[in-house]
């Protein structure tokens, strides 16, 4: 199974690149949506890294650490998710609304 381990390092990667990429801005709305999306690749990490383990080694502690892998990546893609949704509307507001 080369998916899973391919799904591991591109999440990986878009983590990273997500947190490097708030350290470079200055604007904290901008961090803020930066931070959401870094949180959403990070679930989708563990989450992964979470299949590949019983995927590879099949026993029932890899079984359980499975599923605790998979139950905490599920939940930090969520808040990432539900976190980037709303700041993504923040953003659409920012830009719609008059300069003063």
């Amino acid at each position: 199974m080369i998916i899973f381990p391919i799904l591991i390092l591109v999440s990986f990667v878009l983590y990273i690149y997500y947190k490097v990429m708030i350290v470079r801005s200055n604007d904290p709305l901008t961090q803020e949506y930066l931070n959401s999306k870094s949180k959403l690749f990070l679930g989708s990490f563990i989450f992964f890294f979470g299949i590949n383990q019983y995927v590879f080694y099949q026993t029932k502690l890899s079984l359980f650490v499975g599923l605790v892998f998979i139950a905490l990546g599920i939940f930090q893609a969520r808040l990432g998710w539900k976190a980037s949704k709303h700041y993504q509307a923040e953003f659409q507001k920012h830009r719609t609304s008059p300069q003063s």
